[in-house]
């Protein structure tokens, strides 16, 4: 008999040597082509959620914007997107961070959360975490309080968990 992490793992595309030489990149697409695994996973990603206080959703571009609409609208809570310098028409706050191969920035619009929020974050992989925590770092300094890290696959060799282990953190997959 399948269980379910088995199952959402078939739907798990590994793609050699993307986006450069010597990664295995875990795409997404085969999962969000099926409605049944879409519902699985994000079935899973609520599982963690029962009894806490969730005000707002925060997901990161693009991948993360998938299930983090799901999660909002299911939660019946606001979401905001956390995105790539230029793309917010507003005030925004910016944080710097390093990717498994480059580094980046990231916005989020300065009215998103306000001291006290109780906010969950979203993104499709934690790899090597610094995508993770620079969002962490931008929601904390709006004054809003983590109350998860939501991730569809979690990269355990890469060890990114660490950069924001004082958060709760779940991953439907985790490999």
């Amino acid at each position: 008999m399948k269980t379910p992490t088995h199952t959402l793992k078939s739907y798990i595309t590994d793609v050699q040597d993307f986006p450069k030489k010597g990664i295995v990149f875990k795409d997404i697409t085969s999962l969000l082509q099926s409605p049944e695994a879409v519902s699985l996973c994000l079935e899973s990603l609520l599982s963690e959620l029962k009894d806490k206080k969730i005000d707002k959703v925060v997901a990161i571009e693009a991948r993360g914007f998938f299930f983090g609409m799901l999660l909002a609208q299911t939660l019946n809570v606001p979401f905001f997107p956390v995105r790539k310098p230029g793309k917010l028409p507003r005030k925004v706050v910016s944080q710097s961070f390093d990717l498994e191969y480059g580094s980046d920035i990231l916005e989020l619009h300065e009215d998103a959360i306000k001291s006290g929020d109780k906010v969950l974050i979203h993104d499709d992989v934690l790899a090597t975490g610094g995508t993770a925590e620079a969002v962490c770092k931008m929601v904390e300094s709006l004054g809003g309080q983590i109350v998860q890290c939501n991730f569809i696959m979690k990269l355990n060799f890469l060890e990114g968990f660490k950069k924001i282990q004082s958060y709760p953190i779940y991953a439907a997959l985790t490999y």
